[in-house]
């Protein structure tokens, strides 16, 4: 087939570089104008322009994809479908209905569920057993087209969203080229979604980080793995930022300290108080300092049992 390629992050690489050795004509990659990045706010290309240039591929960077300028540009490219994945724009009817097979995107989450911007990430915070990846013919709602393929993926307990991210996305190229092939046979069987279950995946922010330490130990837990790597779970010791990697639920009968507060320290880690339970924090990062594991930290910072978290 001529594909038209829509993508901006890490995610939609793979995709677009599997459509590319399947064999399929990439006849324009269109993503996001560059950023500026760094101290120095130089501006570097997305993931994805990197990708196509490094195969020889056309890139298309418009500001507003809306604007009559675009989807004029669109409308003379040849194609016979467009494929969408992790664009970043909202893409409007004239060009939904451009091309002979429409347009289809790459959603990492098992539609219905998590429809929205962050699938992967909400799937870790909530305690998910499972995600995967849903092939859909977009239509003008937020994720709401006709499904067309589906792969289920369990998630690890130990489960991060980059870890997530990793997975779906190589899920999502190999899903994608079995869909545009079934596509091009007229095999596939469109499903409808329905209404029920959904789950709305809304737009991570650094905001959404801040530990509150009056939740239960799981919820935290599952916060620091969902927003591992970006945008990362923190919280404060003594004024200075203080970011938490990595860690592990501690049962507990009654609670031992004020929520926060750090309960004892070893060798190895640091037990800190939450509203149910408490978390046994294993990797952290200090404002201005390195990643590093509790141990490091510990050698190098004096934190004493007592101490309280978030002030």
């Amino acid at each position: 087939m001529k594909v038209i390629f829509m993508g901006t992050p890490d995610f939609a690489v793979g995709t677009l570089k599997a459509l590319h050795e399947a064999g399929h004509e990439v006849t324009l990659v269109v993503s996001q104008p560059d950023k500026p990045k760094g101290r120095k706010q130089e501006l570097s290309p997305t993931p994805v322009k990197a990708a196509a240039e490094q195969l020889g591929l056309p890139v298309y960077q418009p500001s507003k994809i809306r604007a009559e300028e675009s989807i004029e540009y669109l409308r003379n490219v040849e194609a016979d479908v467009i494929v969408v994945a992790a664009f970043g724009q909202i893409i409007p009817k004239a060009i939904l209905e451009m091309k002979k097979y429409g347009c289809i995107n790459v959603h990492a989450s098992l539609l219905p569920r998590y429809r929205g911007a962050a699938p992967i990430q909400w799937a870790v915070i909530n305690g998910e057993k499972e995600s995967g990846v849903t092939i859909m013919q977009m239509d003008e709602g937020l994720d709401t087209g006709d499904m067309l393929l589906k792969e289920t993926v369990p998630l690890e307990e130990k489960e991060t969203g980059g870890s997530l991210f990793d997975k779906l996305s190589r899920v999502g190229a190999d899903l994608c080229v079995k869909a545009l092939k079934e596509l091009e046979k007229g095999t596939i069987v469109p499903e409808k979604q329905g209404e029920s279950p959904t789950a709305y995946a809304s737009m991570l922010t650094k905001e959404m980080g801040k530990i509150d330490w009056t939740k239960d130990a799981e919820s935290i837990e599952r916060l620091v793995r969902g927003l591992n790597p970006w945008p990362s779970a923190y919280t404060k010791l003594n004024g200075k930022t203080l970011k938490i990697w990595e860690c592990k639920v501690v049962r507990q009968d009654a609670s031992k300290g004020e929520c926060g507060e750090i309960l004892n320290t070893t060798k190895d880690f640091l037990t800190v108080q939450a509203g149910k339970d408490a978390l046994e924090v294993t990797e952290l990062q200090l404002e201005g300092k390195k990643r590093m594991d509790a141990g490091s930290f510990l050698r190098g910072n004096s934190v004493s049992a007592g101490t309280v978290l978030g002030v």
